[in-house]
């Protein structure tokens, strides 16, 4: 039988709220993604509507209860791709749970521990990016001034702004592309090596643009390199020092640090093992380096425990205004997939529940990380695994994500075959992210 008009009109609203909620719309809405891959994307920002939506939802849907039989296949999976062990740590209004495979030493067969350090990548981007929105916040920079303003000369375009580099939307080619060509050669040419800021930029000016400023994102270290040395004019003090004084003392990361351009890893740490580009070629221990080559793009240190603690934190606006941190969760897409998207320094993922997460995903020599974030700062997971190199235990670490926010999915038909993936156990799988050259 038809509903009533009334009842109609409530139900078409509540879907439309939903929908605008969860980032989709209409293909002729302002936040459909274009229909040419240069075009700019508009911005899909939280709404009046999207927080109805969020709060109809909490009322009357009770948080999944993560699936940590799914954590763990996620795990499993990804050693099955190549990685000596690998492990996950969630945080929820229940308490802590862990997970943990295989080894983080592959000498010693000592077996990963969530209280281990690693090196997390480019989930140093989103601390640059705190930092450097705090000092927007005190009217040292501002985010759409010409990065010129405070670097005079180091950009040949004038056009490019800080929110440019926040974006990946500068043009700036990404140095790393060439440096890493040829893995493992590449890796040992830089692994003890010492840049400047200034020679890192060389290295991306000696490259092709990639796009206008503010036309695509084109992902680029190079970005955050040059945030880095905006990090440092505004202060006057080294990038460690700010990230110490601004996020890890006030936060207690006891087990967080940026120890550029000392190699080790001190006190208990996973050993990263990085594939070479031959197929069933001998793992590389690349555990000790500089990570000179990244800087203010990758070259933090932490733990599961603390990238909890600062992913919480961030998102329930501990270490920023509520109008920087609603600049800094401002998205716009990154493909054509309606699933990922770019803030500030920051990713967003639509999870196939509806729940939107918020962090980063890393890739250094030997390391795979994600750290994520519900919007309401109330759940956190970050999982690593020590390898690089090898996209499917990249791909396959990404499943925790929807086993840990989103829960048990349904029961699949009987299967006579054990699961062996992510896929196998049930989970959605959102493609792996780039942050540095893949061979597999």
């Amino acid at each position: 039988m038809p509903l009533p008009s009334h009842r109609r009109r409530l139900a078409v609203s509540a879907t439309l709220i939903a929908a605008l909620a969860a980032g989709v719309a209409p293909a002729t809405s302002a936040f459909a993604a274009p229909a040419a891959p240069a075009a700019p994307a508009a911005p899909v920002a939280p709404s009046a509507l999207a927080a109805l939506a969020a709060k109809a939802a909490t009322s009357t849907a009770p948080t999944p209860t993560p699936d940590m039989e799914g954590v763990t296949a996620a795990l499993n999976s990804a050693m099955a791709n190549g990685a000596p062990g690998a492990m996950a740590r969630y945080a929820g209004p229940d308490g802590v749970r862990t997970r943990t495979v295989g080894v983080r030493d592959r000498v010693s067969g000592a077996a990963m521990d969530t209280r281990a350090r690693f090196r997390i990548g480019s989930v140093s981007k989103t601390f640059s990016t705190v930092v450097l929105l705090q000092l927007v916040q005190e009217g040292k920079l501002a985010l759409d001034a010409p990065v010129d303003d405070y670097l005079p000369g180091l950009l040949p375009d004038g056009r490019i702004t800080v929110r440019h580099l926040l974006t990946h939307r500068s043009g700036l080619a990404d140095y790393t592309d060439d440096m890493f060509n040829n893995t493992v050669p590449g890796f040992e040419a830089v692994r003890n090596r010492v840049f400047s800021y200034q020679e890192l930029v060389d290295l991306s000016l000696a490259l092709p643009r990639t796009t206008e400023p503010g036309v695509a994102y084109k992902y680029s270290n190079a970005n955050f390199v040059v945030v880095g040395m905006l990090i440092e004019k505004a202060t006057g003090r080294p990038v460690a020092e700010a990230y110490e004084r601004r996020i890890f003392k006030p936060l207690k990361l006891r087990d967080t640090s940026y120890v550029h351009p000392d190699t080790r890893i001190e006190g208990l740490h996973v050993r990263g093992y990085l594939h070479p580009d031959e197929e069933g070629g001998a793992l590389v221990d690349s555990t000790e380096q500089t990570v000179s080559w990244a800087q203010s793009a990758g070259a933090v240190i932490s733990s599961p425990g603390d990238l909890n603690t600062f992913t919480s934190a961030l998102m329930r606006g501990r270490l920023l205004s509520p109008a920087m941190l609603e600049a800094m969760t401002t998205v716009t897409p990154t493909d054509t997939t309606d699933t990922r998207f770019y803030g500030l320094g920051l990713r967003r993922y639509d999870l196939s529940c509806g729940t939107q997460i918020f962090g980063h995903t890393g890739t250094v020599q030997g390391f795979y990380t994600y750290a994520f974030s519900t919007r309401d700062g109330r759940r956190s997971l970050s999982a690593v695994a020590n390898t690089s190199n090898h996209g499917s235990a990249n791909t396959a670490l990404g499943g925790t994500l929807e086993a840990a926010f989103c829960g048990k999915k349904p029961a699949a038909a009987p299967s006579s075959r054990a699961a062996a993936s992510p896929a196998d156990a049930g989970l959605t799988q959102l493609p792996a992210e780039r942050d540095l050259p893949e061979r597999h």
